[in-house]
Parts: C-alpha cells; structure tokens; sequence
C-alpha cells in the first residue's frame, strides 16, 4: 500500500489543471520586469523566436578593452524566455582584458575554443580563484561574484558563456566608478584613490566630475 502522503500527492497532481505551458515566448514590445518579458500570444509565435544566427560571428574587439561579448540572451533570442538559460560569445584580442564584473541573475559556465584566457573570480570572502585556460579548458563563475577574463599568448582569444538565466545582468566595476557621475570626492573617498587618478579614470571611460 502507498504511503498517505504519497497518495495525497499522486491525488492533487491529477485532479489539479496544469499550469504549465510548452515556453513563454518573450513578447519584447512589452516592458520586462524582474520576474521577466510577458509571454506572446502562441499564435504568434514563430520558428525565428528559437533561433539565433549571432554566436558565429566575431564581435568587434576596437574599444578600450580590446574585448567584445556577443550575447544570446531573451531580447536576441525569445524563446530562451522562462527557461532559466542562456549563452553568450566572448572575443578577446591579444592585449585585450573583459575587466571584472559580475552578473546578478546567474551563473556562468565558460569554454575556451581558441587561444588561452586568464580567468578567476573573487569569493564573498575575498579569496581569489584563477587559472590560464586553454582550449578546451571550462571554468565555472558563481552568481553574483566578481570574476575577469584577460587574454593570454600569442593568439586572440574565443570563448563561448553559458548562463543559469535567460537575463543574467551585467555590473561593470570600472564603469560603475568612473563612468558616471558620482561626484570626484565622493569616488576618492570610497575607493582610496587620489583625485588625480580619479579624475584620469573618469575621463577615460567617460565619466563627469
């Protein structure tokens, strides 16, 4: 005989209506909220919304970083919408660094396929973790951490991300200091740097005093 709670479950599994629905396209001429895009109308739905042509092109490496990231999150592709997925392509060029950032909403799964990378990340802890990845090499960066990718050798450098959200976010620390405008004596007073650096820094990525 079935344990009661067991059969209690099987019970309200059957009598209840599903909920569930095939996916929830996301309908992107609506506004997004945390919770994600409002699903489009399934009749309007096509093969276009599950598909993305993007990740097999170079992105463009001529800016400061001398790095480019090519995302296949739900605005570039719909119908990663409520799957808790996504994927992104990394181009790194000799010299180039994505400096550290972190992403809120996920986790991410990197994979090397060309040239060797440079990667870690920083514990809440403030332990470090890095490693020089090669081809074929993976490394994992916990939600929500500081972690960096510099590229390494004689070879530009191709990743490809994995995420643990259809949205994963994305927070700059360098951008987030210096390319606004928090006032100068306020960003030497939180990051310990003299005005002259700051002042350096913000005119290099565009921040105002």
């Amino acid at each position: 005989m079935l344990p009661i709670p067991f059969l209690l479950l099987l019970l309200s599994s059957i009598l209840s209506p599903s909920s569930a629905a095939d996916f929830c396209v996301a309908d992107l001429s609506l506004p997004t909220s945390p919770a994600g895009f409002s699903c489009k109308k399934e009749s309007t739905v096509t093969i276009s919304d599950f598909v993305f042509s993007g990740l097999g092109v170079a992105g463009n490496t001529n800016n400061k970083f001398k790095a480019a990231v090519t995302p296949a999150f739900s605005p570039q592709l719909p119908g990663l919408n409520g799957l808790g997925i996504s994927a992104a392509r990394l181009d790194i060029a000799i010299g180039g660094v994505v400096p550290l950032h972190l992403h809120p909403a996920a986790s991410e799964v990197l994979v090397v396929i060309q040239g060797s990378i440079i990667a870690g990340f920083i514990s809440s802890s403030n332990s470090v973790y890095y490693k020089t990845l090669h081809k074929g090499d993976a490394i994992v960066f916990p939600q929500g951490l500081l972690h960096f990718q510099v590229q390494s050798g004689g070879l530009p450098a191709v990743a490809f991300g994995s995420f643990s959200s259809p949205n994963p976010g994305l927070q700059i620390v360098s951008l987030a200091l210096f390319a606004n405008s928090l006032p100068s004596p306020l960003v030497e007073k939180v990051t310990f740097l003299d005005d002259a650096e700051v002042k350096k820094l913000k005119k290099v990525f565009g921040g105002t005093d």
